[in-house]
């Protein structure tokens, strides 16, 4: 007997010590083969006290049978009977089975009368808690569906490295927390906002977009208020670098002069934008990238205000007719609220693509995701800032997601901006493109 025993604790010790080892050395294989079955039984075993814990549940009335009190009998013994009867029981919704993720799992539910996404949205902090999971993301495909997306993990713990860019004006620069790529393609979504504090990885995501865009054939434009100490020493893949509000109105005038110039040409050969011109008469994308955008808007006295009103302007103009002429925004600050104007509010809804990362106060936030489920702003204001790069994402899909940006020192986007400094077309070969020039290869430079 005693043998037998021991053997017993020999074996489950070996079946234990193996799980955990196969489950540190490939977390993936062990999630498909052994947590999934597990977590999908245990979830559907335990969806109606979960359901009802987090008031997912609705009152229904049932015919059932129940038990009343009956005759009590000579002995003192209360004899009871059964009766069909309405009553009142607690339903469940609808769930179906839970399909594995590389990250967790996802589930179809199916609303009961009267219920919203916004409910289960609601209710999604609370579903974490009950499941033990790391967050629980709601959407909803089709009306009286709702999907919800389990990450049992935070994703964004750790990212891989930089990867080649896949497409012309695409760039992968992280990762999002369902394991996919972040892309950020101009072509899809033409004009970004990327809002940020100091050391929550903003700058690192412009770096990230200039060791992505420096191997392609594009203009890269900079608009640096800090002086310039950003950009400057990605001057040789720039094709244009302002560094003052002064220069940055006269260089605002050259884009939408530029912007003119295309229009005209556009309208000369019946195209509706440049991407439907001959590839050899296409002109040159330009990707403007701007930080410190708060600097082009604060006033000091009354003597800026024409100034920072042309500047204003002129970047509106660019964002509103820009992407069919091949000019793209993206935009960067610390902060970006509606103090500093209208003009920040106009340039925010012709930013159709936002970022928010850590940021220092709530307005901020509100500026960048306002617009969004009010769940980004929650997961926006947590952020820790022991995670820097991690940032809410309005993706091109019209969902929201947690990502994080691959690291990307200042040293290796200088290495590209050199690397790369022979694809640079110069700003007054750009200038003075007009219809019928051929435009150069710059891969063949």
């Amino acid at each position: 007997m005693f043998e037998r025993l021991l053997w017993l604790a020999v074996f489950v010790v070996t079946v234990t010590v193996s799980l955990r080892c196969w489950r540190r050395w490939h977390r993936r294989s062990y999630w498909y083969v052994v947590g999934y079955p597990i977590t999908a039984f245990t979830v559907r075993a335990t969806w109606r006290k979960v359901a009802l814990g987090c008031g997912l549940t609705k009152k229904r009335q049932r015919f059932w049978f129940t038990t009343v009190p009956g005759l009590v009998s000579s002995t003192g013994t209360v004899q009871v009977k059964r009766k069909f009867q309405r009553v009142t029981v607690d339903t469940k919704p609808w769930m179906g089975l839970p399909l594995p993720t590389r990250h967790g799992w996802r589930v179809t539910i199916r609303t009961l009368e009267g219920q919203i996404p916004a409910g289960y949205s609601t209710a999604a902090e609370r579903l974490a808690h009950s499941w033990g999971v790391h967050a629980v993301r709601v959407s909803s495909p089709r009306p009286g569906r709702v999907v919800l997306s389990v990450t049992i993990h935070d994703p964004l713990v750790r990212v891989d490295d930089l990867p080649p860019s896949p497409g012309l004006l695409k760039v992968t620069v992280g990762r999002l927390e369902t394991g996919h790529p972040w892309v950020i393609d101009f072509r899809t979504v033409p004009h970004w906002l990327n809002a940020g504090a100091t050391q929550s990885g903003k700058s690192n995501l412009a770096n990230a977009l200039i060791v992505g865009l420096a191997p392609q054939p594009v203009a890269l434009v900079g608009f640096d208020l800090k002086g310039g100490v950003e950009f400057t020493p990605y001057g040789p893949r720039l094709s244009a670098l302002a560094t003052t509000r002064a220069e940055c109105s006269a260089l605002l005038d050259d884009l939408v002069e530029l912007m003119t110039t295309r229009m005209e040409v556009c309208r000369e050969t019946g195209a509706r934008n440049i991407w439907q011109l001959d590839d050899h008469e296409r002109p040159v994308p330009i990707v403007v990238l701007v930080d410190e955008l708060a600097e082009l808007y604060l006033m000091a006295d009354k003597s800026e205000k024409d100034e920072i009103a042309h500047a204003s302007t002129a970047l509106l103009r660019v964002a509103q007719l820009g992407r069919a002429f091949g000019i793209y925004l993206f935009c960067c600050g610390q902060r970006i609220g509606s103090d500093l104007g209208p003009g920040v509010t106009a340039l925010r809804a012709q930013c159709s693509g936002r970022i928010c990362h850590r940021v220092n106060d709530p307005e901020t936030a509100t500026m960048t995701l306002g617009d969004l489920d009010p769940a980004a702003l929650v997961s926006a204001r947590a952020i820790p800032s022991e995670t820097p790069g991690v940032a809410i994402v309005a993706s091109q899909d019209g969902q929201w997601y947690r990502a994080r940006s691959f690291y990307v020192s200042e040293n290796t986007a200088e290495h590209a901006a050199h690397s790369y400094a022979h694809l640079t077309p110069a700003w007054a070969d750009v200038m003075v493109f007009r219809a019928g020039d051929t435009v150069p290869d710059l891969h063949a430079a």
